[in-house]
């Protein structure tokens, strides 16, 4: 390139151009060949800072920022050699991504659904999807929790807060505060600190709080739930689930604070058990249920699902107990890998609840069941599932398939952005 470039360069392999020019924003360490000092100041690469990136022939391949202490050491974040990365480059590129949410989601809350755009509580940066690597932003109506998990956006947050409020302000969002849940192990990876607290550069407020979503209510603990206090990427998968459930009776595994089931009375559900591992979630279903005056439609259970479908298999007594029989079955575990080495073991894990959720249910009854995991790729859970089928003795029949909502992007060509995998199916 003939333009003189003014950041500390990394050269890296011919394998990671070939990656970069496929679209994935990714340097690996191993893949670095050598450091060198900016040509325009002579100034070192620092932790967090932007770089060039050239292969060894010289071939410009993008700017990113340098993280000295992960394996990923270099994340893209421009290809456009006119690009500065100076506060107005950040401010379009949020610009860009509240749009497409605006687009994607801000009509497409109807009537029974509340009325209230879906875009009052949805992801606004989705990472590496948005050009924001390590950087997570969920809108929770006038709160905003974002996760850092990256040295190099972590060294932009004074740039990034002031200007995710102006551009939500702009735009006549009702926004006053960031929360942050710096609170994640991975960070250390980073050589980061943990912590979370609210921004000093907004207001404060109390981290309970009430959100709207698909027409109800749900309670939040942003201090103390996972992620960001709420699983935004299920949303439109949880009004599939109260579109097929009048008048069946639920079962919702893995229930966290109540969402499918909430979703399913709302439906006309004539029942739905909760169940989850955690008594904080299961405090936090019921309150909800409450909150939506369904208490009378719904019963809430603390155990371990591995443990609980089984169960409810050999004792007919208990699971008359627990509301059953159950004709509508909602499978939404946690993430059972979180490495390729993993993916083995997961897609048994996978298989077995699927298969003891397929025994329970009649002929006719309607089983939504997914992943979060992007090891576990769309194919291998169809495979996990299938095999679960064959294992119960019944034949699937497909209703819907689904992925993460809209203000998850999936980046072709990154597959780590592509995580969730939504099947609804009937049993014949």
């Amino acid at each position: 390139m003939k333009q003189v470039r003014p950041h500390p360069k990394v050269i890296v392999t011919r394998k990671a151009a070939r990656s970069l020019a496929a679209g994935h924003p990714w340097v690996f360490e191993g893949e670095v060949l050598r450091t060198e000092v900016a040509p325009t100041d002579g100034s070192a690469a620092a932790n967090g800072c932007v770089v060039d990136v050239f292969e060894e022939n010289g071939t410009w391949q993008g700017a990113g920022l340098l993280s000295k202490q992960s394996k990923i050491r270099v994340r893209i974040v421009t290809r456009n050699a006119n690009d500065r990365l100076d506060e107005a480059f950040w401010r379009r590129k949020l610009e860009w991504a509240w749009q497409h949410r605006v687009t994607c989601m801000g009509t497409r809350s109807a009537a029974p659904c509340g009325g209230a755009p879906d875009t009052d509580s949805c992801r606004v940066v989705f990472s590496e999807a948005d050009g924001f690597p390590g950087l997570i932003v969920d809108r929770y109506e006038q709160v905003l929790v974002t996760q850092i998990g990256t040295v190099g956006m972590e060294l932009l947050r004074p740039v990034l807060y002031p200007l995710l409020l102006e551009v939500l302000r702009a735009d006549g969002q009702d926004v006053r505060a960031i929360y942050e849940r710096n609170d994640a192990q991975t960070r250390t990876k980073e050589g980061l600190p943990l912590y979370k607290g609210w921004w000093e550069g907004a207001d404060v407020l109390d981290t309970h709080i009430l959100v709207h979503e698909n027409g109800l209510s749900f309670a939040l603990d942003l201090e103390n739930s996972q992620k960001t206090g709420f699983f935004l990427d299920q949303k439109y998968n949880r009004r599939a689930v109260r579109d097929i459930a009048f008048g069946r009776r639920a079962l919702d595994c893995f229930c966290h604070v109540g969402p499918f089931g909430l979703n399913a009375v709302a439906g006309g559900a004539a029942f739905s058990r909760e169940v989850d591992i955690s008594q904080t979630a299961i405090d936090l279903a019921r309150k909800n249920a409450r909150l939506n005056n369904m208490e009378d439609h719904m019963g809430f259970t603390c155990a371990n699902v591995l443990d609980y479908l089984p169960e409810l298999r050999r004792d007919r007594t208990r699971l008359r107990e627990e509301g059953g029989p159950f004709d509508l079955i909602v499978l939404d575990p946690p993430a059972f890998t979180k490495s390729r080495g993993t993916v083995r073991n997961a897609a048994r894990g996978y298989r077995q609840i699927n298969a003891d959720a397929l025994r329970l249910l009649p002929r006719g009854g309607y089983l939504a069941t997914c992943s979060c995991s992007q090891h576990m790729t769309r194919d291998l859970l169809a495979q996990a599932i299938a095999e679960a089928a064959h294992d119960a003795s019944v034949q699937l029949k497909q209703v819907e398939e689904r992925q993460q909502a809209p203000d998850h992007p999936i980046l072709w060509g990154v597959p780590e952005t592509h995580y969730l995998d939504f099947f609804i199916f009937q049993v014949v």
